[in-house]
């Protein structure tokens, strides 16, 4: 009986191999473009990701936690000694170099070699032979580090056409700058067909690095996520932002190189007194920052909700509720959070990077804040707050932004001709 798995939905057309983070909401976002063109799409889930069990496209997962739908799931690695194996290449994955654990590690390597995610990598390649390579995001353990190391390790570079996708900043920013870092993005952007990035302050950046710009795809600039479904936040946003309850929602509240959270915290400390009565709502919290949280007066405290992970959909319900999206940050590419505010109709603080810069107006889309400056954050969280003909009349000139640059509708319908021209190249 022939393998359904092994069946392609659209017999010769174009195939596509993702690889990236299953579990993340970019990944499934983008992949869910393509749900309605004649493309046949697979993702391979990076070893330390998972894959959402509901989720109907064919997927590689290193690990069967459970059964799954044989037609849509393949492993690597099953039941309990598959288990051992898994946690011992993900030992081997760290790189330990002490005593005992290195000789088993040393052991596990040239015995289970073959059984490695990077050699099943390898073999899907050669057997399925993609069109096109799409890997989602560079360092940070995405996808794009770890199909290079495998392209060059099993000698693939004559299989498929290698589209890198960059994550935003956080791949680019600071990583240009460091020795350390500053070759490989070479190498890699480089070595790779075409590039995607969600701003062209990369555009610039890269060419520093001596990437020239035709390298980058002709859909760039365009969202992480494959933009916002305007139509729909829309007829849910129907109430104007001074009208809504006052919920402030922050959903950079973990911490790390991107995004500080201390300042923010005091931000609140400082403009509590001119912005209460209202609700904040606070996303991935740390528990270094709830310590931080814990700090505040007790009013403001019984003031902030957390939530440790909140289902997107949850999310986006909650920001066509609010009335402000506080999401100041160090490092960021266009934030998916600025342009799902702003087709929510919540009013957006933010900070004056030159990614966000190139796109929205102090003032007249958002109110800009430094990320490492309370005061600058307390001023803007308070001015938002009582400025109610501000946020109803940004709420409309944001919408119509929107509408134009970050459209779910339109961007799919150039994404697919995008991918069906690389093939034909």
């Amino acid at each position: 009986m022939k393998d359904s798995f092994e069946d392609d939905r659209y017999p010769g057309k174009p195939k596509i191999l993702f690889i990236g983070m299953a579990h993340s909401t970019h990944t499934q976002s983008w992949i869910r473009l393509l749900e309605e063109s004649e493309l046949n799409v697979r993702l391979f889930s990076l070893p330390w990701s998972y894959a959402p069990s509901d989720w109907p496209i064919k997927i590689y997962d290193a690990y069967l936690s459970k059964h799954r739908n044989s037609a849509t799931r393949r492993y690597l690695y099953r039941g309990l000694i598959g288990l051992i194996t898994y946690y011992l290449y993900r030992i081997s994955t760290a790189e330990l170099s002490w005593g005992y654990w290195s000789r088993i590690l040393e052991m596990y390597k040239k015995v289970f070699g073959f059984l490695t995610p990077e050699a099943w990598l390898a073999k899907i390649i050669r057997t399925w032979k993609p069109d096109l390579i799409h890997t989602l995001g560079l360092f940070d353990m995405h996808g794009g580090t770890f199909f290079y190391r495998v392209r060059k390790q099993y000698m693939l570079e004559g299989y498929g056409k290698w589209i890198l996708q960059l994550r935003g900043g956080s791949d680019l920013t600071l990583r240009r700058h460091d020795p350390e870092y500053a070759d490989d993005l070479l190498e890699r952007m480089s070595e790779c067909d075409q590039i995607i990035t969600d701003n062209l302050i990369n555009v610039g950046s890269a060419a520093e690095l001596g990437i020239p710009e035709e390298k980058f795809a002709s859909i760039v600039p365009v969202p992480g996520t494959g933009g916002v479904d305007v139509d729909n936040l829309a007829t849910a946003a129907d109430v104007l932002p001074s009208q809504r309850k006052r919920i402030i929602v922050w959903p950079k509240a973990a911490g790390g190189p991107w995004a500080e959270a201390i300042p923010v915290i005091e931000a609140f400390r400082i403009a509590w007194p001119s912005i209460q009565p209202c609700e904040i709502h606070i996303m991935d919290t740390h528990s270094r920052v709830k310590a931080w949280l814990r700090t505040l007066p007790n009013e403001l405290q019984q003031s902030c909700k957390l939530f440790e992970r909140i289902d997107r959909e949850e999310f986006l319900t909650l920001l066509t509720q609010a009335r402000v999206l506080l999401a100041p940050s160090l490092v960021d590419g266009v934030p998916n959070i600025l342009y799902e505010a702003m087709a929510c109709g919540a009013f957006p603080i933010i900070s004056p990077l030159d990614t966000i810069r190139s796109v929205v107006s102090d003032k007249d889309n958002v109110l800009f804040a430094r990320n490492i400056y309370p005061d600058e954050i307390a001023e803007a969280l308070v001015t938002a707050m009582a400025s109610d003909q501000m946020v109803d009349s940004r709420a409309e000139t944001n919408f119509d932004l929107v509408w134009q640059i970050a459209n779910r509708n339109v961007i799919r319908h150039k994404v697919i001709g995008y991918y069906q021209s690389l093939v034909e190249m």
